[in-house]
């Protein structure tokens, strides 16, 4: 029997040293590991820079068209009387202004009168009229003013408020953990009054009726 072994002339051989040095300073034909690695992560850092910068324009929008999250320009108090004119404006009544989510209150209904200032605490005292957001702190119902006993009553879940927005407390009175939030207020020389949407007070917490702090509805029964 033979010893000799007969070998396939197609047979791959090894690649010898200077081969492998050879092919490694060649040029890499096609797309590369690499280059596909690099290409797909600037593909998602764009990406997401796109959606940054989609959703900063969507957030600041409103503030550069007077919408609601930036300053919306409700007029003077003659125009709120007169848009309402149906309603007891002059007596301390809420006005409801949809474009700013808000209602809009004589703090004084004594002064006919918005009184020129700055009060981005949302109280209102120095300006004579106080904004207060249209969600209820409970689970963001929107309060309706009651013309009976001028309170605001929540329907969903029956919490109440003053006129002004001060949450009566009691579990008579509603589930809400504290009053209406407050936006910040701006009344110009002229008496025209601006909410600043984009700047929302906490309520304060809940007073007893007939205690200070609160104003007691004008009947014992209201409109829900």
């Amino acid at each position: 029997m033979s010893n000799y072994h007969v070998e396939p002339a197609n047979k791959p051989q090894a690649l010898t040293t200077e081969a492998i040095k050879a092919l490694r300073h060649e040029q890499v034909q096609g797309v590369s590991r690499r280059e596909l690695l690099r290409g797909s992560l600037f593909a998602g850092v764009g990406l997401w820079l796109l959606e940054v910068t989609a959703g900063s324009i969507g957030f600041l929008w409103p503030n550069l068209t007077g919408k609601f999250g930036g300053e919306v320009k409700i007029g003077s108090y003659d125009d709120v009387k007169t848009a309402n004119a149906e309603l007891p404006i002059d007596e301390g009544f809420p006005a409801y202004y949809p474009g700013a989510k808000a209602f809009v209150i004589l703090v004084d209904p004594s002064q006919q009168r918005f009184i020129p200032g700055d009060d981005q605490t949302g109280d209102g005292h120095s300006v004579n009229v106080r904004a207060l957001y249209q969600r209820c702190p409970h689970l963001g119902c929107k309060p309706n003013p009651c013309i009976k006993n001028f309170w605001l009553e929540c329907p969903c879940h029956g919490s109440r408020y003053d006129r002004l927005g001060q949450k009566a407390a009691g579990p008579q009175y509603g589930p809400a953990p504290r009053s209406m939030d407050r936006f910040g207020v701006t009344v110009d020389g002229d008496g025209v009054l601006s909410i600043n949407t984009g700047k929302i007070t906490l309520g304060p917490l809940p007073i007893a009726v007939g205690q200070p702090g609160i104003i007691p509805p004008r009947t014992p029964t209201g409109c829900i």
